[in-house]
């Protein structure tokens, strides 16, 4: 005897689907999150190097006023220092922005990630009550087999006694 179809082979294919689905929005996620955060290192390593050409700056302009130089030249380093911090501040400025869209990055991620955990364990569901189906299915048709095989038991065992009694007749 054939097996019938399961009943949910829809509602799995679905299922299977929506997995699928949610598997390839995570992978597309994880993407995005690592360009963001290559973006911020990338950004980060700007500042820096715009922290460092400030220090360095700023230590010259220390040493001209041990050595004593003329008010203008210090006058015009000052100037060229604000623009430094301007700069900088602006850079400082970039990496928070990225730092807030790498976490909402990672928020999607996760979200992501719950999502497909969430429809793995529906599918895990549907597998298990699948088993338990068809276990269901194989006790019915062996009770099936059993009466049918009772039933012809029972109608060879009357026809014989039939046959019998027919000729213990004649």
């Amino acid at each position: 005897m054939s097996q019938p179809e399961y009943p949910l082979e829809q509602v799995t294919l679905i299922k299977q689907k929506k997995l699928d689905e949610a598997e390839k929005v995570l992978k597309e996620r994880k993407l995005v999150l690592d360009k963001e955060k290559d973006k911020l290192v990338t950004l980060e390593k700007d500042r820096d190097t715009v922290k460092k050409h400030r220090d360095e700056k700023l230590q010259q302009l220390r040493e001209k006023l041990d050595e004593g130089t003329t008010s203008d030249k210090i006058q015009q380093m000052r100037l060229y220092l604000k623009e430094v911090d301007e700069k900088l501040k602006l850079r400082e400025t970039k990496v928070k922005d990225q730092k807030k869209v790498v976490d909402a990055a990672e928020k999607k991620v996760e979200e992501a990630r719950q999502d497909m955990l969430k429809r793995q364990q529906d599918m895990e569901k549907m597998r298990l009550h699948r088993k338990e189906w068809e276990k269901e299915v194989k006790i019915l048709e062996e009770q099936k087999e059993a009466k049918e095989m009772d039933e012809t038991g029972s109608a060879l065992y009357s026809s014989k006694k039939r046959k019998e009694s027919r000729t213990d007749k004649k």
